[in-house]
């Protein structure tokens, strides 16, 4: 499997909804940052996650965190 694409070296700050997401693994979504299935082919799936009630949260966009779907700060190192 090849490395992801960089989207962006810095985290989206997003405010949710309730609801399951799909955040984007790849990096090659044009959607950024959740999954439009251009991983197809790729060896990359989607993460999955729930958020259970309105909250802002904090998605990787470098695509090399260790807490996926959630940035670590691993875009500072890269």
């Amino acid at each position: 499997m090849e490395d992801p694409v960089i989207a962006q070296k810095a985290p989206y700050e997003l405010e949710l909804e309730p609801g399951t997401y799909y955040w984007c693994a790849c990096g090659r979504s044009k959607s950024q940052p959740f999954c439009d299935g251009s991983h197809e082919g790729t060896g990359f799936e989607p993460k999955e996650f729930t958020v259970t009630e309105k909250q802002t949260v904090y998605l990787c966009g470098c695509k090399w965190t260790a807490d996926a779907p959630f940035c670590d700060g691993a875009h500072e190192s890269l």
